[in-house]
């Protein structure tokens, strides 16, 4: 059986190329003993058989088995395709949770940690020509509280707000060819005030004198193409887009900037040309959007104009597949329903998502906050991993339109003495000023939810709204919400909305996380921050919520807790299966119903 068949890196797409995803040989290695056993370089060991890219604990991947087993083991054999020959042939993981020792016919090939990134290995060398054979040994340890785990729990079952884990490989594996002298990487960054967009991109190999061809296409039309002489691995090009015609850069003209009102996007061809043997040696295809995202006057503007975010929190979770989505229509589905809903944009809450999500909303126009798993307890190494994963992160992730936020710490998790302690404090202030080192075209937020350090958005969560008939609750909930001045004295979970030593700098307020109305359908069972009987009164709860939210004279957007439910949790708008809980059309009634808000800032 094909799963997931789709390309997996929509960002430099190279048309040749050899998915692996299917069945492979699976072993679990509870003794640790594969690697003195050699396991790498037999086959009696491997017991079982499962569908990559689905870890064992999901049904999909023809195992689940939530138990603990720390050391697995994978293989499979492939042969590489005839027309290959003279290409270097690269291994792409897209995700292997959490550590990976990686061999081809027997030979140790790569190593990477980390548990939510893509990494790739050239395997040229050791491949045989004949019948290949790969084997992935991975170690994940169940009860380390110091690797970024996120909401993957450390017991074996699941509770509150703590899911099943992920073991192993969760994204696609595949193969493809390369020309030795290739480009390796691409990176567009937009400037909308001038039109231009900035391409950096590198090339191995022996790149003296050859030539880069660049054509940018919006909407099928060319509208520009310039062709350099490399003389470095490393190059950096400014084009202009615009090129001075003024219905091009009219403020009131938006028809070429991306927001998810209008997801406009440059399609990008690169190709790598030895023009001495008039032979091209690589060609890549991308896109890009003109978007810019900053603060100003305590609002978050988009593309220079005040932009409200009614944002929705997204977990990632599939029944069948956890972490992995079952098919790539699944991510495009998730989006739809958000946006019939409303929502322009979600938090990522906790995952590092496929970038196959990133593409669809990219395409669908859906605003992003991206987010990475987090550790439980603090320690040097924890923080050193965590960075690790961010810097992969950003390199990976650079190009998609639809991220306009990163956000490295949650609810002071993995940090929970933030509040006054120094060290604690420079880890968020390092992951803060980091990610902004790498990256000047988002916002950063420090912390979210509360004690926040230095940051670009002050977020905070509050649940505290209550049961319909808590009237002093909600009251209470609503009066916490309604000026900036009360927002910023708020301590909904008894944790000040600043750490000791910060204060609020004029950066926008935003609520971003409320809401987890309990609403049972079906056979589900579970929790919510409160609960409803019925289709009505869930109507009516989520409308007597957001009144308070935009009743706020202080709040200048908002994400909602959540989408779907998430196993034990049954306080989604839609349920683990995707279905709604009410007519979308109501729910969107009520997102849309305060469009004046943003005059009040």
């Amino acid at each position: 059986m094909n799963f997931r068949p789709e390309y997996p890196r929509p960002q430099l797409v190279r048309k040749p190329w050899l998915n692996l995803n299917g069945e492979w040989d699976f072993a679990f290695d509870d003794n640790n003993a594969g690697v003195k056993e050699k396991w790498f370089q037999q086959a009696a060991s491997f017991d079982k058989k499962i569908n990559v890219p689905f870890a064992y604990q999901s049904e999909l991947s023809g195992i689940n088995d939530p138990t603990f087993h720390d050391h697995v083991w994978y293989a499979r054999e492939f042969t590489v395709p005839e027309d290959w020959t003279d290409q270097r042939v690269i291994l792409h993981f897209g995700a292997v949770d959490y550590r990976a020792w990686i061999y081809v016919n027997g030979q140790y090939t790569g190593f990477h940690e980390g548990g939510h990134v893509s990494f790739s290995l050239d395997i040229s060398d050791h491949l045989t020509g004949e019948n290949e054979r790969i084997v992935v040994r991975v170690e994940d340890p169940s009860t380390d509280e110091t690797i970024p785990r996120g909401k993957q729990f450390w017991m074996e079952k699941s509770d509150a707000i703590w899911y099943t884990r992920t073991t192993g490989i969760w994204q696609t594996v595949w193969l493809e060819p390369v020309s030795p002298t290739s480009i390796s990487k691409v990176r567009f960054t937009p400037d909308i005030d001038y039109g231009d967009v900035t391409i950096e991109f590198d090339v191995l190999g022996d790149y003296l004198h050859k030539k880069v061809d660049i054509e940018i296409d919006f909407q099928g039309e060319m509208v520009a193409k310039d062709t350099i002489e490399l003389y470095e691995s490393y190059n950096k090009r400014s084009i202009n887009l615009y090129n001075r015609q003024i219905f091009r850069t009219s403020f009131h003209h938006i028809g070429w900037n991306w927001s998810p009102e209008n997801p406009n996007l440059f399609d990008i061809k690169i190709t790598l040309r030895d023009e001495k043997n008039q032979m091209n040696l690589d060609e890549v295809d991308s896109y890009f959007g003109m978007r810019k995202v900053h603060i100003e006057n305590g609002m978050v503007y988009l593309n220079n104009k005040p932009y409200y975010q009614k944002l929705v929190l997204d977990q990632g979770y599939w029944p069948q597949g956890l972490l992995t989505a079952p098919t790539d229509e699944d991510f495009k589905k998730d989006i739809e329903l958000a946006l019939q809903m409303g929502f322009n944009g979600c938090r990522k809450h906790q995952k590092v998502e496929d970038p196959r999500f990133l593409y669809w909303a990219d395409r669908l126009g859906f605003l992003v906050w991206g987010e990475c798993a987090a550790f439980p307890s603090y320690s040097e190494d924890a923080a050193s991993r965590l960075t690790k994963e961010w810097l992969e992160i950003i390199n990976r992730d650079y190009n998609h339109p639809s991220i306009v936020a990163w956000v490295p710490v949650n609810e002071s998790w993995g940090v929970p003495y933030i509040k006054g302690n120094k060290q604690q404090q420079h880890h968020s202030l390092a992951m803060y000023h980091l990610i902004h080192s790498l990256d000047t075209s988002r916002l950063v937020i420090s912390n979210d939810g509360w004690e926040l350090t230095e940051t670009d958005i002050c977020a905070i969560h509050n649940y505290n709204h209550g049961s319909n008939d808590e009237k002093a609750k909600y009251e209470a909930f609503k009066e916490s919400l309604s000026t900036k001045e009360s927002l910023l004295s708020s301590k909904p979970a008894n944790r000040g909305i600043y750490a000791d030593g910060f204060e609020h700098r004029g950066e926008p307020i935003l609520l971003t996380e409320f809401g987890g109305i309990g609403f049972k359908v079906g056979a589900d069972s579970g929790w919510g921050y409160t609960s409803v009987k019925n289709e009505d009164e869930f109507i009516e709860d989520y409308r007597r919520v957001m009144e308070a939210v935009y009743a706020s004279k202080g709040l200048h957007g908002f994400c909602y807790t959540q989408l779907t439910d998430v196993e034990q949790e049954i306080n989604g708008l839609l349920s683990y299966n995707r279905e709604p809980k009410c007519e979308l059309t109501k729910i969107r009634e009520i997102n849309d119903m305060w469009h004046s808000t943003i005059v009040k800032f």
